[in-house]
């Protein structure tokens, strides 16, 4: 199966269960905790299904290439306001 059909068959079970979740509704009521949750999980799990879909288009944009980061160390003027990260301030004891 390609990614389309696995994210159209998520859609058709996201459909049904939507169905389902509304006769439940019409049955016990939309009042009721439970059923609100699994309206709200319903909801959210549809929601994240149309981010995969976005996602997984062919035409969405690709993630930037890698930067490298070069092994020469830097340079040592960059550090010259900040402490020694767990020494302590350079003019001062550590307690």
């Amino acid at each position: 199966m390609s990614v389309h059909d696995d994210l159209s068959s998520i859609q058709r079970s996201l459909d049904d269960l939507s169905r389902s979740v509304t006769r439940l509704e019409q049955r016990l009521g939309s009042g009721g905790l439970e059923v609100r949750r699994v309206r709200t999980d319903a909801d959210h799990l549809r929601e994240s299904v149309a981010l995969l879909r976005a996602a997984a288009a062919p035409d969405a944009p690709k993630r930037a290439d890698l930067v490298t980061i070069p092994d020469t160390p830097y340079d040592g003027s960059l550090w010259t306001d900040s402490d020694d990260e767990g020494l302590g301030a350079r003019d001062r004891r550590a307690p």
